[in-house]
């Protein structure tokens, strides 16, 4: 009886195991399942992850891992184009672009802008940043290929730069510094408002200078004052003809020419003298003696043109179907020197900005 009974324990104790090893193994499987389920899950997504960081690796590395070599050539050293260059190549700063410069001046040399340009191009630069007209003619006129982007030109259609300023057409675009001309004729008028005639002072070289000299002449003839052109061909005859208009005129604009700009000091220094107040193109011009204007910002215009570069470099974007832009009217600001205007004895306090 006992042998039975202890049998019948042994018997049942050995189905209990049996069981909780079977229940075991079920619950055990289950956690497997569960685990490689979600394994599975996970996958894609770190599968996903991956790829996307590879691919944002690729663009970083196309962006930080290319060096571009800039090639920069800038007609002649003043405020107004230096303040042009310094803004473009803090724009390429500002979107994390490497670049070698290679910055030239040709020092208001025709010939030396020919030099320069054929050097870049030689070079094999992958853009070219050409400040002022003589600068951009002269490479747009030794290569096709290399894009080019300009700044501080007046109208790059009417300097035979584009095929036209909404579709360049072309290796060539930029910004244009068209400037307000008829509102600092304006402000020449509310400054001397019996002013009767006025000497436009420019020089014949640039095209640029002629443009913005029309656009004088027709807004002193809207305000009833005669003009008379005061020409140079090069930066030494700007004390003669200056001198020369003294007692013939009442005030003299000088627009954003180049050759002007750069010799500023030697006209403020003849105008001031003889009592001839002097309107600028630009605010460079203003700091060097000339008594005021409204104009526009040169280191925004070269910061637009370097957002310009930007986009054909990394972006791959066609010269020839980027039209020139400009600077909104906003941007524009009154300027005055008023050491210049305590030497000449004119009241600024009333100028409307």
């Amino acid at each position: 009886m006992k042998n039975k009974t202890v049998k019948k324990i042994l018997a049942a104790a050995l189905a209990v195991l049996m069981v909780s090893t079977l229940v075991t193994g079920c619950g055990s499987k289950d956690t497997n399942d569960q685990a490689s389920d979600s394994a599975s899950e996970e996958a894609p997504a770190a599968e996903e992850e991956t790829d996307a960081q590879e691919e944002t690796a690729e663009e970083n590395s196309d962006v930080s891992g290319e060096v571009y070599k800039i090639g920069v050539i800038q007609y002649v050293q003043h405020d107004a184009l230096d303040a042009s260059n310094e803004g473009f190549f803090a724009a390429l700063d500002d979107m994390g672009i490497a670049y070698e410069a290679d910055q030239q001046n040709a020092a208001g040399e025709t010939a030396s802008c020919q030099t320069i340009a054929q050097t870049l191009v030689n070079d094999q630069s992958d853009l070219i940043f050409a400040i002022a007209t003589p600068a951009a003619q002269a490479v747009a006129g030794v290569t096709s290929d290399i894009p080019v982007v300009l700044t501080a030109v007046t109208d790059p259609a009417e300097s035979g730069l584009v095929d036209s300023n909404e579709a360049p057409g072309g290796n060539v675009t930029g910004t244009s510094d068209l400037t307000p001309v008829a509102d600092q004729i304006d402000l020449l008028k509310q400054i001397l408002p019996d002013a009767k005639k006025v000497g436009i002072l420019y020089c014949t070289a640039e095209s640029n200078s002629e443009i913005q000299a029309q656009m004088a002449r027709e807004a002193c003839e809207s305000l009833g004052m005669e003009t008379e052109d005061y020409t140079v061909s090069s930066s030494n005859e700007i004390q003669t003809v200056v001198e020369s208009a003294i007692g013939k005129v009442d005030a003299l604009y000088a627009p954003t020419d180049n050759v002007i700009a750069a010799g500023m000091a030697t006209v403020a220094m003849v105008a001031n003298d003889n009592k001839i107040p002097v309107i600028c193109g630009e605010s460079g011009m203003v700091s060097e003696g000339g008594l005021a204007t409204y104009g526009i910002d040169y280191y925004e215009l070269g910061y637009m043109a370097g957002q310009m570069a930007a986009e054909i470099l990394v972006d791959g974007k066609n010269p020839a179907e980027m039209p020139i832009e400009y600077l909104e009217a906003d941007k524009c600001e009154l300027t005055v020197n008023e050491e210049t205007a305590q030497t000449l004895q004119i009241d600024l306090s009333s100028i409307e900005e």
